[in-house]
């Protein structure tokens, strides 16, 4: 007869409180509010005007900078920072190997080349694998700021000049995090940011493309946010103002819903990002000790959003035992979303950039990128699982019960094996 007491193996679990334990975003009568009032004020609005223009405004006075054009997803957000960007055919773009595939696959549809390099041991961008990647046809590299933890914009500025690239960034994880008190998304020529479900803040669906380049701004609005916004915005003198009626053919505009929805969060992100700081410093100062794991080596320079907490497992510290045995007995134990990263992967485990050509006419007979290309982002990968982030005070013991049951599985880990 077994007697651990892990509850895999027979014993009590850790976390008792029934699931699920985390949803995003956090609906209040405000929200409700709000998207009843829209529905009868406007359910369509061509135009920069009632609450898309409160949001944009509001949201570039939170970031600091002087355009924001919301979208109707994040994806489409990327997509018209590279196109306004005048990313196009046979330009290349460096990208992490290791993020959502939707910070590279917009190139794709402008003809373009994401080019990726590699990260290093915390999942950032590895700038000496970049480096070696360049070519004459280099035109920018991407900041990606996964799971909310900023990059090290310094070195990544200090780069692009160099090499006298555009440094373009996506935020989709890291909405309100800081750099050196610097607001994350305000480091490059434009940054693109995801407002999905469970983004620190939530329009339920939408994105935005924020920049304090009012050219880059107009192109961002030609190429989706055709006829009236274009007609009304782009002064009638300027060059481009003759394409206002047809843009560059794409609507990609934010539902007037989703904007009500992310309007009211936005006015407590900055409370819910102050929560999940302290719960995430909670639960990293729990794990710190615990054999196996490994919490972030934030840089002093570095707030996180806290999109989620990744952790490094070490399975060699735990007598070999494989992550996903691990997982087996953390589930066990109640503690049921604490998940290894899926969609979010090296991207070369993607047929799409193993094969572009076989969806993509313009790709045809291009080489792929092969899988095991980008060792480190494989192994950052293969090593890291994720756990939420709450925010209320209310939710204190689920955090910490979640790291007790992570402690308890790595104390009994011999008993896994």
């Amino acid at each position: 007869m077994n007697d651990s007491p892990l509850a895999l193996l027979g014993g009590e679990p850790a976390v008792t409180v029934a699931g699920p334990h985390f949803a995003w975003p956090p609906i209040e009568d405000a929200d409700r509010r709000a998207v009843a009032a829209q529905l009868e004020t406007s359910v369509s609005i061509p135009d920069r005007s009632g609450i898309v223009a409160d949001l944009e405004d509001a949201l570039a006075s939170y970031l600091g900078v002087r355009h924001v054009v919301t979208t109707c997803t994040g994806t489409a957000a990327l997509h018209s920072m590279y196109a306004a960007a005048g990313i196009g055919p046979g330009d290349e773009v460096i990208v992490p190997a290791l993020t959502f595939h939707a910070t590279a696959t917009p190139l794709f549809h402008l003809g373009a080349h994401p080019v990726l390099a590699d990260v290093d041991d915390r999942g950032q961008l590895d700038l000496e694998d970049a480096d070696r990647r360049l070519t004459a046809r280099t035109k920018a590299v991407v900041a990606a700021h996964l799971w909310g933890l900023p990059e090290d914009m310094d070195a990544l500025v200090s780069f692009a000049d160099e090499l006298e690239l555009m440094l373009l960034e996506d935020g989709s994880h890291a909405h309100g995090a800081t750099w050196n008190h610097q607001t994350v998304g305000t480091f490059g020529a434009a940054s693109a940011f995801s407002l999905n479900g469970p983004k620190p803040l939530s329009a339920g669906e939408g994105g935005l493309v924020a920049t304090d380049d009012t050219e880059l701004y107009y192109r961002v609005l030609l190429h989706g946010q055709y006829n009236k916004r274009c007609r009304r915005e782009i002064p009638a003198d300027h060059p481009l103002a003759r394409f206002a009626v047809t843009g560059m053919g794409l609507k990609l505009r934010i539902h007037p819903f989703a904007a009500a929805l992310a309007r009211t969060q936005l006015t407590r992100l900055d409370v819910h990002l102050a929560g999940r700081q302290r719960i995430a410093a909670r639960m990293c100062a729990a794990l710190d000790s615990v054999p196996g794991i490994h919490v972030p080596d934030l840089p002093t320079a570095a707030r996180p959003s806290w999109y989620a907490l990744p952790l490094h497992y070490e399975r060699a510290e735990l007598g070999g035992l494989p992550l996903e045995r691990f997982l087996d007995a953390v589930h066990a134990e109640g503690a049921k979303e604490a998940d290894q990263p899926g969609s979010t992967c090296p991207l070369v485990t993607h047929p799409l950039f193993q094969a572009p050509g076989d969806l993509l006419p313009g790709y045809a007979g291009r080489q792929g990128t092969a899988a095991g290309a980008f060792p480190a982002a494989e192994y950052v990968h293969a090593t890291t699982f994720k756990l939420p982030v709450w925010h209320r005070e209310e939710d204190v013991h689920l955090a910490d019960a979640y790291a007790a049951a992570i402690a308890k599985v790595a104390s009994h880990a011999k008993d896994l094996m």
